[in-house]
């Protein structure tokens, strides 16, 4: 009779959860832009949304559509490498945004330097995955008050496809890259509200030529 009871509940419990897995489309029309251009391209055997930063601002992002997201997982390939007309502190940053308000005016942000992955210098591959949240918590201020607490290392290459997977719950986001296992980045004090909903953004730094294909949301509640 036990067996009769629980499986049932098992079975049910797995079909909630996996159906609210989405595989999104990414292309121009499935966008906001805040100050960005898009583009549909092909790069590197994926089809794929070309993004391209038109300023120096933590604002720089697609916005999904009618999307909603408070906890969960995001999973996307992307790639990011400094633009041909990017300065010397162009580092090909390309990230994903999460709980990103309809106004813009706040959201969580992981983001990637790929050139830093393999750099000679040992300061700057320690500065490979960042997380800012907007308002009011910019890199410098957290790499100022909070030294490495809220970014690491990791091998990357720019221009090249990297997987990133974000699980997020409540005040609690882990950064994965490229199928690990272990988290990348841990931030266990998200900035903005815990309880705050949103949309899920392709964001990009300044200087940068970004792609991003394979975008994959589950959401937990």
């Amino acid at each position: 009779m036990l067996k009769k009871i629980v499986f049932p509940l098992i079975l049910s419990w797995f079909t909630m959860v996996y159906a609210t897995a989405q595989n999104i489309v990414l292309n121009p029309g499935s966008v906001n832009l805040s100050q960005v251009t898009v583009e549909q391209s092909t790069y590197k055997g994926k089809n794929a949304l070309k993004v391209q930063g038109l300023s120096s601002s933590e604002k720089t992002l697609a916005i999904l559509k009618e999307i909603d997201f408070h906890n969960g997982t995001i999973e996307a390939m992307i790639s990011g490498q400094p633009a041909d007309n990017a300065g010397e502190s162009a580092r090909g940053f390309v990230g994903i945004a999460f709980r990103v308000s309809p106004d813009v005016s706040k959201m969580e942000v992981f983001y990637l330097r790929p050139t830093n992955g393999r750099a000679d210098d040992q300061i700057r591959r320690n500065h490979s995955t960042q997380y800012i949240s907007v308002p009011g918590y910019p890199w410098e201020k957290l790499r100022k008050e909070s030294p490495g607490k809220y970014e690491s290392y990791a091998d990357m290459v720019p221009a090249e496809w990297m997987k990133v997977k974000i699980e997020v719950s409540n005040d609690t986001a882990k950064l994965y890259l490229n199928e690990a296992q272990q988290p990348a980045l841990i931030v266990n004090d998200l900035k903005q509200d815990k309880n705050k909903r949103g949309s899920i953004g392709l964001w990009v730094g300044p200087g940068t030529l970004a792609y991003f294909a394979d975008l994959k949301l589950t959401k937990e509640d």
